[in-house]
């Protein structure tokens, strides 16, 4: 709908923001997957509230309905869109209107503690109204009163400095935040950010980008950090990561992969375990274009199930290894060596390992072709 009428889009976009906590506050959501949803659901919907072409009454209107939402759920689904609220206002002048309405309950709130622990869900509303309003040094006067230093609130005063061209002040602010364990992911992130701004790349990545831009496994991370400095080489990236996680070199094997590193995936795999299937995977994507890599996978599949570093080992998995392993070293013209380096590892393996059993046979028949 926000393709074909904006300000309708929105609308729509409110009446599910302000729905959706009453409609599943019942549904068990232990797993977080409901919450993870909700997330993605705020970060799509925000963007078409606050681009929609609406007159200063009807934003008004949107804001009251989910200021109220966001406050009434028992489970705090909506809750990150205090983190928005600048966004969602859309003007300067709409969020000086928030920004007044609840600097004074913010203050009070932080007043009373530490004799009343009192918690308003308008703190990261009204924080974030002040900034997109401009009003950087009420922001940090007001931050100054607050009696605790939670990320949560005072990466507003991160922002605010940032804003004002105090690069360094918001860096040393940050890091204070993060000595006092704030989330080290996000502090990394805020402070890449305000450097990447000022057009610091280098000193952004040198201090903050394998931290800010860790995606959860390895293969992500380094796309991520490729994509984030496209301007750095993706050996020279991949080799930092590689650095920084001694003996787990192996798990960097995709990444080099991906990279067309070939011969550093090897060498990875060589390092460190790399899980069997994924090995006979690019033994089989690669034989036509990349035989000699290919050959390299096969074999070292076959290492590493031979040294029982691997789990859940297929006798399917082990043939199709080893066809792998003829098909492109007949290709690279290296199977003559490959082999040897087989019967090697066979030779030291046990004649009732699955490995030996399956193969030795194998490699005393002549290869076909």
């Amino acid at each position: 709908m926000a393709r074909k009428d904006p300000v309708r889009g929105a609308e729509g976009a409110v009446m599910f923001l302000v729905r959706i906590s009453p409609a599943i506050e019942h549904v068990d959501s232990s797993s977080g997957s409901i919450s993870n949803a909700v997330n993605r659901a705020i970060d799509a919907l925000v963007p078409l509230i606050a681009d929609a072409p609406a007159d200063l009454p009807t934003r008004r209107r949107w804001l009251g309905a989910l200021f109220e939402a966001h406050g009434a759920e028992s489970i705090p689904y909506i809750e990150p869109l205090g983190d928005h609220w600048g966004t969602l206002c859309a003007s300067p002048t709409l969020a000086a209107e928030w920004a007044d309405a609840l600097a004074l309950t913010i203050e009070t709130a932080w007043r009373r503690y530490p004799q009343e622990h009192v918690y308003f869900h308008g703190t990261n509303v009204g924080l974030s109204a002040m900034l997109a309003a401009g009003q950087y040094d009420r922001l940090l006067g007001l931050l100054d009163k607050c009696p605790y230093r939670l990320w949560h609130d005072h990466q507003w005063g991160v922002k605010a400095l940032a804003a004002l061209g105090r690069t360094e002040e918001a860096l040393q602010y940050a890091e204070a935040l993060r000595e006092q364990s704030a989330p080290r992911d996000e502090v990394a992130r805020a402070c890449e950010a305000i450097l990447l701004s000022c057009g610091r790349a280098d000193e952004a990545y040198a201090r903050y980008a394998i931290e800010a831009n860790y995606a959860g496994t390895y293969l992500p991370t380094f796309r991520a950090l490729c994509k984030r400095y496209p301007h750095k080489a993706p050996e020279l990236v991949l080799q930092d990561l590689i650095d920084r996680s001694p003996g787990d070199e192996g798990k960097w094997f995709a990444a080099a992969k991906d990279a067309g590193l070939y011969a550093l995936a090897s060498e990875l795999a060589r390092r460190s375990p790399v899980d069997h299937r994924t090995l006979i995977r690019a033994a089989k994507d690669f034989s036509e274009c990349q035989p000699s890599f290919a050959a390299d996978c096969a074999l070292l599949a076959l290492h590493w199930i031979s040294a029982g570093r691997a789990f859940e080992v297929s006798t399917g998995e082990i043939l199709a290894a080893f066809d792998h392993l003829l098909e492109a070293g007949g290709r690279a013209q290296c199977l003559d060596r490959a082999l040897g380096q087989l019967q090697q590892m066979l030779d030291v393996l046990p004649a009732e390992h699955m490995v030996h059993r399956l193969l030795h046979a194998k490699l005393e028949r002549p290869t076909p072709g």
